[in-house]
């Protein structure tokens, strides 16, 4: 099934030769002894035409998060291309190794990476998930999160409704805002909510069910044609086979080789493309899936809510995520962390993840990485 929209696209946003010694926005750079090699890795991402790379923020509390500064008009400086595998529990990339996903091991190895980040606390299914990387907001409504608790395609519904928050913001909105260009490329149709809730924000929309490879090709074609500073992809063959076959299957370990060809394809049409080489991937999952099983809904389950997070690109050093996160986030181990207390990299932390590398300011009252703390350089 195709569902593709399209408005207008906004003029393309030309990149400066140089990096500005401030973050967009004003706020100083500030943070550890590593500010000398990330002032280096931004005159090379300058040198790349990437444009404008995160600082380091303070601690970030776990309480109420405050609301966020309010938007700016500063462009947004080179593109990001945030990517969801849908249901990939991390175990499969360490059984297939790198023979068996080249190009998944090529972006953990080459970038800033960890194969145990954390799904959001409350629940370990798509839509919620995927709200959260969106919004930068917790499930929870009563707790200033997003309220998307379902996980079908409910035609109608709004993220403005299930929030209480008629203007509740989205990395779609912030980018939008700042005069950035944005499409959505996914492979179930219950992802017409993100556009049914910021119509205005999101500039293209394409849905292709259960059709992975013929997104990919049009994802692709969008990368080369068009100049947004903000593209989100999901693909969900990994989820399609965990639930028909068992995660960690001999078919759904397949369909994750599949995934890897898909990336890689996308990885080519980035380097290829002289115009492409500012952009930056981040790569996370929604859930993962306990092997043996068709199942991910259990929120206490490790294999459930274990999933990969990574930066890759210019200005981008590689590592380990939480080896370059010390003072802001703590490896959970085996354990699923509640709300209190030092946070695990989260899946969440993509909406403020992609506005941190645009230069701009956090999404508007989000809690994950809602001061541009988390790190990707040395």
């Amino acid at each position: 099934m195709t569902l593709p929209t399209s408005r207008p696209t906004p003029a393309p946003v030309h990149l400066p030769a140089r990096l500005p010694a401030r973050r967009l926005g004003g706020r100083p750079r500030t943070g550890r002894a590593g500010t000398l090699r990330r002032a280096a890795a931004l005159v090379l991402a300058g040198a790349l035409g990437a444009g404008a790379v995160a600082g380091v923020a303070a601690a970030e509390p776990s309480a109420t998060p405050e609301p966020a500064p309010a938007a700016t008009r500063v462009a947004p400086h080179g593109r990001v291309l945030a990517i969801s595998l849908d249901g990939l529990n991390p175990t499969a990339l360490t059984r297939l190794g790198r023979a068996g996903t080249p190009a998944l091991h090529r972006l953990l190895r080459q970038g800033a990476s960890t194969l145990n980040a954390r799904a959001q606390v409350e629940q370990t299914v798509t839509l919620p998930n995927h709200s959260s990387m969106v919004t930068g907001r917790r499930i929870d409504a009563a707790h200033r999160g997003h309220g998307v608790t379902w996980n079908s395609d409910e035609p109608g519904t709004t993220i403005q409704e299930s929030s209480g928050v008629p203007r509740i913001s989205s990395v779609f909105k912030v980018v939008h805002r700042a005069g950035g260009g944005t499409a959505l490329f996914s492979t179930k149709t219950k992802f017409s909510l993100f556009e049914r809730s910021w119509p205005a924000a999101i500039d293209r929309s394409v849905i292709r069910e259960e059709e992975d490879a013929l997104l990919v090709r049009a994802l692709r074609r969008d990368l080369v044609r068009h100049d947004r500073a903000f593209t989100f992809l999901h693909l969900g063959l990994a989820d399609q086979t965990g639930h028909r076959e068992g995660w960690m299957s001999a078919a759904y370990l397949d369909a994750v080789r599949t995934l890897d060809g898909l990336v890689a394809k996308v990885l080519r049409t980035i380097e290829r493309r002289p115009a492409l080489a500012s952009t930056r991937i981040v790569l996370t999952a929604d859930h993962g899936g306990r092997p043996g099983t068709g199942d991910h809904g259990d929120a206490d389950v490790r294999a459930n809510y274990r999933v990969p997070f990574l930066v890759w690109g210019p200005g981008v050093d590689r590592g380990d995520l939480y080896a370059m996160n010390t003072g802001t986030r703590t490896d959970p181990g085996r354990g699923r962390p509640g709300f209190d207390g030092r946070q695990p990299i989260r899946n969440g932390e993509v909406a403020n993840v992609a506005t941190d590398l645009l230069g701009l300011r956090p999404v508007p009252a989000s809690r994950w990485n809602r001061q541009h703390g988390l790190d990707w350089t040395r």
